[in-house]
């Protein structure tokens, strides 16, 4: 079994090669020839999907403009961008430095959007940053340890404003067999451990979406 920091170098080593080889495939797998506009149209339509249909829990009378958002996982930015749209502040995070460099690079002409370079298992990176709602998609799937899932769900109850809500989806799939140190097919969760680590994390498992399937949504509050 390999040691946290072992794993976390892992981690980032091997997302910055897919980032060099071709970030926007591994970002979102619908195809390997991304245009920008196709792209960046994707994270639209997730955030249309998962946060335009969901606001009264993600804002909670709170104006949109007024509230600081953190993304765990923004790789290249796709989701990102969508989100400086409608939020005033985003902060995005990632474990791979060149993710964060082609971010930063595509969303340049954003400037209510941040990206910052994690170590892929605390938010430390982000100093005394408050925020009011956090949101991860497509992100801890790939994750290959629950203790390090489990770490970054705590130190998202640190950052996150009481009565917040991380709205964030691992794998659900709980008969997929991976193995230790896969950094493409993390580890899945079932209901009971979904509950339990948010049990653990100080949080409220309000709601919960797609057990048993690879997207298994859950709704943390604060």
């Amino acid at each position: 079994m390999m040691t946290d920091p072992d794993l976390l170098s892992k981690m980032q080593r091997e997302w910055d090669a897919r980032a060099l080889e071709n970030a926007r495939f591994y970002v979102n797998t619908e195809r390997t020839d991304w245009k920008d506009d196709d792209f960046f149209e994707s994270g639209r339509r997730t955030v249309k999907e998962e946060i335009l249909t969901d606001m009264i829990n993600i804002c909670q009378g709170k104006d949109p403009k007024q509230m600081t958002v953190l993304e765990i996982g923004c790789g290249v930015g796709r989701v990102t961008r969508a989100l400086a749209e409608i939020f005033g502040t985003v902060h995005g995070v990632d474990v791979s430095g060149e993710m964060v460099r082609q971010a930063k690079a595509a969303c340049a002409d954003v400037p209510n959007a941040h990206f910052w370079q994690g170590n892929g298992a605390d938010l430390r990176i982000l100093g005394d940053v408050r925020v009011d709602f956090a949101f991860s998609s497509i992100v801890f799937q790939h994750i290959p340890s629950r203790e390090v899932i489990e770490n970054y769900v705590c130190e998202v109850h640190r950052l996150l404003r009481s009565g917040g809500l991380f709205k964030f989806q691992v794998q659900g799939d709980a008969s997929m067999e991976t193995e230790a140190g896969d950094t493409w097919l993390g580890v899945p969760f079932s209901d009971e451990q979904a509950v339990a680590m948010a049990n653990k994390c100080g949080f409220e498992p309000r709601h919960r979406h797609g057990a048993g399937g690879q997207y298994f949504w859950l709704w943390f509050f604060k």
